[in-house]
């Protein structure tokens, strides 16, 4: 792993959830396609504004595509830039496209001899890494999802994924237009997450003075609603902690969850 991708992971494992580490998203070409046998470009980066590739590209290691009939297809022609990773999508099946990255690691911290030690990637490397003899070991487990939803011709239901911090699809993420309000719900391991925050943000921040975000909040059942201001992409993000580990000696689990939606003009 690249250093300015291993910092980027750190960083969004070690601040607080009231801070924000860089912004990381997924942005295709379109989201909605109406011939058959279409494809779509998509845009993967690690960025400090929404939807504009200006730090690191977004690591493809874990991309999770499932098509429309549940199966899970390959993205063609993949590429990690300076700045950003693409790659592209054949949509050889009529229906919506579920893609994410998925990043399941631990980020651990402790003492050898008094100097600080640090550690941050997948659960299976901590052994080799964190001397039996380590002093005040800390470890988190974090479990993020960022993803977007592209549809060929008529959208078609997706299922939960019943693991980590996710959006559910009240109303389906690629049939969403301006100035009509949308539900959605928000889970944790297949469970509603009542109280939950959550922020949207429209695209096009770097041109305004402000970034408009709109800050929502989940109700008993995990649901929120919102209407969308204006057409255009925008990125839904929201974080929570908790104890439910599955990682042995973590103390802490951190779950992220950032998507992006396309709101069209009625």
């Amino acid at each position: 792993m690249k250093l300015f991708a291993k910092l980027s992971l750190a960083a969004a494992l070690i601040l607080p959830l009231g801070a924000h580490a860089h912004d990381m998203w997924l942005l295709p070409s379109s989201t909605v396609l109406s011939g058959a046998n279409g494809w779509v470009t998509v845009d993967a980066a690690v960025s400090n504004d929404k939807f504009y590739a200006n730090h690191a590209p977004l690591r493809l290691d874990n991309l999770v595509i499932i098509a429309p009939d549940g199966s899970q297809v390959q993205a063609e022609n993949a590429h990690r830039g300076k700045l950003r990773s693409t790659f592209d999508l054949p949509l050889a099946q009529a229906g919506t496209y579920r893609l994410a990255v998925v990043n399941d690691g631990v980020f651990a911290r402790w003492k050898e001899d008094g100097k600080p030690k640090r550690y941050f990637g997948k659960a299976e490397g901590l052994a080799e890494a964190v001397p039996a003899k380590a002093q005040d070991l800390e470890i988190t487990q974090a479990l993020g999802r960022v993803e977007t939803f592209v549809t060929s011709g008529k959208p078609s239901p997706l299922k939960p994924v019943g693991r980590g911090l996710e959006m559910v699809a009240v109303s389906h993420p690629n049939d969403l237009y301006s100035d009509e309000a949308a539900t959605f719900q928000m889970m944790v391991d297949g469970k509603p997450a009542a109280g939950l925050e959550v922020t949207v943000v429209p695209d096009g921040g770097r041109y305004r003075d402000k970034v408009e975000e709109i800050t929502l909040k989940t109700d008993a059942q995990g649901k929120f609603q919102i209407k969308w201001p204006r057409p255009g992409m925008y990125w839904v993000e929201a974080r929570q902690e908790d104890k439910h580990v599955s990682v042995p000696k973590a103390t802490m689990r951190r779950l992220t969850y950032a998507g992006t939606l396309e709101v069209l003009r009625p």
